[in-house]
């Protein structure tokens, strides 16, 4: 299923997206898409008995905003140079084990909303992402088939990142990731059953009509399966957390000088094969 949410940002309600292509009402089924919901696997059994029925209300889409497709997201855990190519554009070593760390959720905006360049920002920067929902509560987890059985799904994100603040302010990299609106999501959650390989996935970004990134998700150093069990060593993943597991190379900081940051005005489009596509135009916070 692609399950979705739309509307006015604060005001999102649930829709799904057909296999036609047209946008159905799910909220007199549900009342959001959450980690509620996507632990619940008999709602969700109502929601694919209801879309195969053809019951579902139509929502005319014209003008109608699509928000971020999970609400209520309890924390983002991200994985830091997690693709062989991206690690030797920036002259990274490969590292022994996944690199961590986090942004706030109220860095998620819809995928398609303004991204704000930061104040005194000179390198704000793109990063396409595979994002992994969690469906069921992940604790200690001891296998690869163990880690896909507790994702409920898979979005498009966008890392949207400030290298100055990041890597060159002292401390860790928050103060460079955090910044408002700095994580699109969406359009979709796509289902795991419809994602039979998260391994083999394209990823591609343009910025004002030029690639950028063009890469594949079996460059990831760690894969989906490991990236899952390896973080739940180290804390307790909750239906509705999202893990964004890394951007494959093509990223400004890893283009030869002057290094092409975004800018107010720029335009970034970007889409993963199955999960749908984003756009942002660019302005000063």
């Amino acid at each position: 299923m692609k399950l979705l949410r739309v509307g006015t940002a604060g005001a999102e309600r649930p829709a799904l997206l057909d296999q036609d292509g047209t946008l159905r009402d799910l909220s007199g089924l549900v009342p959001d898409i959450d980690g509620a919901l996507l632990a619940d696997e008999a709602a969700l059994d109502r929601i694919r008995a209801a879309a195969a029925s053809g019951e579902l209300p139509v929502v005319d889409s014209t003008g109608l905003r699509t928000g971020p497709p999970v609400g209520r997201i309890g924390k983002i855990v991200c994985i830091g140079l997690n693709y062989h190519d991206h690690a030797r554009e920036t002259g990274a070593d490969i590292p022994g084990e996944p690199i961590i760390f986090f942004k706030a959720p109220d860095t998620v905006v819809g995928p398609d909303d303004t991204v704000l360049v930061p104040r005194k920002s000179v390198k704000t920067d793109w990063e396409v992402e595979l994002a992994v929902v969690i469906g069921r509560t992940a604790r200690y987890l001891d296998s690869a088939e163990e880690a896909l059985a507790h994702v409920a799904g898979y979005a498009v994100s966008h890392d949207v990142s400030e290298r100055e603040f990041q890597i060159e302010r002292g401390g860790q990299w928050d103060k460079g990731k955090n910044c408002e609106t700095f994580n699109p999501l969406g359009p979709w959650l796509v289902t795991a059953d419809e994602v039979p390989d998260p391994q083999a996935l394209s990823l591609k970004l343009s910025v004002n009509g030029e690639r950028k990134q063009n890469g594949t998700t079996a460059e990831q150093i760690f894969p989906v399966a490991e990236v899952v069990r390896y973080v739940s060593q180290f804390m307790t993943l909750y239906p509705g957390d999202v893990i964004n597991t890394g951007t494959p190379a093509g990223v400004a900081l890893g283009q030869p000088e002057p290094k092409p940051y975004l800018r107010a005005g720029d335009v970034v489009e970007l889409e993963i094969e199955g999960l749908g596509r984003q756009r942002q135009e660019l302005k000063n916070a």
